[in-house]
C-alpha cells in the first residue's frame, strides 16, 4: 500500500515537525510513502475568502497531481475537507470534474486513515504519562464527522490519561482570515477555548488540525497558561519514541 502524501502550506513552512511525525507512523504501520514534489496549496485560503475563480486553478492542478494515486493522506481536516467537499463548488473544466469525483473519496484525514482504512484502534507499544484533552476542529468534526477516530488513538496509548474539557467542540476563533478579519471576536472565542483547556487539568491539548492549535498556543503562552499543545501525529511518534 502506498499513500501520497499531501503537505498542506502551514505543516510545509511552519509545522514540518508534524509532517514527519505523520511520515514515520504510517512507514511504522507499514504504508509506503510517496511526495509529490509539484503540490501547491489547496486553495482553501482564496476559497474562503471569496475568490473561487482563482481557486479553480489550484483546483485543477491538485487533481492533475493527485488524482491517479490509491491514497492520498493529510495531517489537516480542514484542508482534506476543502478538497473533498469544496472542490465540487468550483466551476471544474468537465475532464478535472470527473477526475474528482474519483478522487475526493480517496483523500483521508491522517487519524480517519489509520482508523478507518488501515483498521487501527490503537497502536501498540505507545507510551505518554501525561493527562491530555482533545481539540474537535470545526472542519474535521462538522465537515468530515471525525471525531471518535482520534480518541481511539489517543486512549490506546499506555500511561495517558484522556480528559474530556468542557464543549470540546466549541470553535478555537481561528478560522484562517477570521482571524484577522474579526480580531476582537476571534481573541474572544479563543480565550473561551483556552480557559476550558485549564479548567480541564490537562498538561497537553491535542488536536488534529495545527491551525488550531497554532491559535490556541499563541493565545496560551501569550496569557502564561500552563497547558501546551501538541498534534496527534506528534503524540504518536514521541510516544513511540520515533
Amino acid at each position: 500500500m502506498i499513500a501520497a502524501l499531501f503537505i498542506p502550506c502551514l505543516h510545509e513552512h511552519i509545522y514540518a515537525e508534524t509532517a514527519l511525525s505523520m511520515v514515520k507512523i504510517l512507514k511504522y504501520l507499514g504504508v509506503g510513502v510517496k511526495y509529490i514534489e509539484d503540490q501547491t496549496c489547496c486553495g482553501q485560503p482564496a476559497f474562503n475568502t471569496g475568490y473561487r475563480k482563482e481557486t479553480i486553478q489550484l483546483a485543477e492542478k491538485f487533481i492533475s497531481l493527485f488524482a491517479d494515486e490509491e491514497f492520498i493522506v493529510a495531517p489537516s481536516g480542514s484542508c482534506v475537507s476543502m478538497v473533498r467537499n469544496r472542490y465540487g463548488d468550483l466551476d471544474l473544466k468537465p475532464g478535472y470534474l470527473l477526475r474528482y469525483k474519483s478522487m475526493r473519496t480517496r483523500i483521508f484525514e491522517f487519524t480517519e486513515f489509520i482508523v478507518n482504512v488501515l483498521e487501527f484502534d490503537k497502536i501498540d507499544s505507545g507510551s505518554f504519562k501525561h493527562n491530555v484533552t482533545y481539540h474537535d476542529s470545526c472542519h474535521l468534526s462538522r465537515e468530515l464527522g471525525i471525531r471518535e477516530q482520534p480518541r481511539k488513538l489517543i486512549k490506546g496509548i499506555k500511561d495517558i490519561n484522556l480528559i474530556e474539557m468542557e464543549e470540546p467542540d466549541l470553535c478555537c476563533g481561528f478560522g484562517g482570515t477570521f482571524s484577522y478579519k474579526f480580531k476582537d471576536i476571534s481573541i474572544e472565542m479563543v480565550k473561551s477555548k483556552c480557559q476550558k483547556i485549564e479548567d480541564s487539568s490537562a498538561e497537553f491539548c491535542i488536536g488534529a488540525d495545527s491551525s488550531c492549535l497554532m491559535n490556541i498556543e499563541g493565545f496560551l503562552r501569550k496569557n502564561n497558561m500552563t497547558a501546551r499543545t501538541m498534534h496527534i501525529a506528534d503524540l504518536l511518534a514521541v510516544s513511540l519514541n520515533l
